[in-house]
């Protein structure tokens, strides 16, 4: 029997994650709003097209909506890639009733907090997070371009157990062209793509610049290093287990590994206040501030980033 999932938010990540499974003979429906959803939705010549470094694909969901509550019942998965700001009232919306009772709830997002509210409808048990570390743009209304891929998506629980749901949908997201794996340290890795995150995306956004022109200039590597070094600090207080012994072990990876496949990426930050739009700068910055604050951190340098991108973005 076909697979049924729901993509819960069809920015670029939701988008081309759904475009590849329908590619792939899922049941695949999409919850999402504006002029891309409707490009997508659209009975003839709609669909989603995927462009970019991983090459063309096209595939049309089973069913397009915006309001919540159209939503099917009884998915096996439901992948939520909405902004991290929206994710308590959509997962309130879509609501536990959804999934089913073997079935998975994933978030596909940036920050820390989601998987929390994931759980507090889906239950513990039947969610899950991901760290996404790919990324493009919507270029027009029903296509998109996969600009950068630093490493696999890896899935997961928190608690740092086996998952049978993670090893069945890492295998599906893999096969059918999202490169991914299993992680039994997902903490781990969503911390890392919050170092990663909050160097690059507020500095980008509020600077207008590529990923690459960033490091380009030693006074912006050394903002970098900064926040990278805060973030580090406030991890380690939280008993985070991190794959890097020092905040300088892993600004080597950064720098050697992370940001040369990602010098051409425009961050979504950047994105949306371009369009005016709210940003996902508190589920980064804000947490690393946040938790600083708690465990009497310095973390000023998050501070700053944090206050100069929200007094710039739309509000939510």
């Amino acid at each position: 029997m076909t697979e049924r999932v729901l993509v819960a938010g069809c920015g670029a990540v939701g988008s081309v994650v759904a475009c590849l499974l329908g590619e792939a003979g899922l049941e695949v429906d999409v919850l999402g709003r504006g002029e891309h959803l409707g490009a997508i939705g659209r009975r003839v010549g709609g669909g989603i097209e995927v462009e970019g470094i991983w090459g063309r694909h096209h595939s049309v969901p089973n069913r397009c909506f915006d309001d919540p509550a159209q939503a099917g019942l009884g998915y096996d998965c439901v992948l939520v890639a909405c902004k991290s700001f929206q994710t308590e009232a959509l997962v309130l919306a879509i609501g536990a009733e959804r999934l089913a009772a073997t079935g998975r709830a994933i978030s596909l997002q940036n920050g820390l907090g989601n998987f929390e509210r994931l759980a507090a409808v889906f239950g513990d048990e039947r969610s899950l997070a991901a760290r996404v570390i790919f990324g493009g743009e919507v270029t027009r209304p029903g296509r998109v371009r996969v600009t950068v891929e630093a490493e696999a998506l890896l899935i997961g629980h928190p608690s740092g157990r086996r998952d049978a749901g993670a090893d069945h949908w890492a295998a599906v997201l893999d096969a059918a062209g999202v490169r991914c794996r299993t992680t039994d340290n997902v903490i781990g890795a969503l911390w890392g793509k919050v170092f990663y995150n909050a160097a690059l995306n507020p500095l980008g956004a509020l600077l207008g610049l590529r990923y690459g022109r960033l490091a380009e200039d030693d006074q912006r590597r050394r903002v970098m290093d900064r926040v990278i070094d805060e973030a580090y600090a406030v991890a380690s207080a939280e008993g985070v287990s991190l794959p890097w012994r020092s905040a300088a072990e892993y600004r080597a990876h950064f720098y050697g590994n992370l940001l040369p496949p990602t010098v051409e990426h425009r961050s979504s930050m950047l994105q949306d206040l371009e369009r005016g739009r709210p940003t996902e700068i508190d589920a980064i910055c804000g947490e690393v501030v946040r938790r600083g604050d708690a465990h009497g951190i310095d973390v000023s340098a998050n501070r700053v980033l944090l206050a100069l991108v929200s007094a710039r973005s739309g509000p939510a």
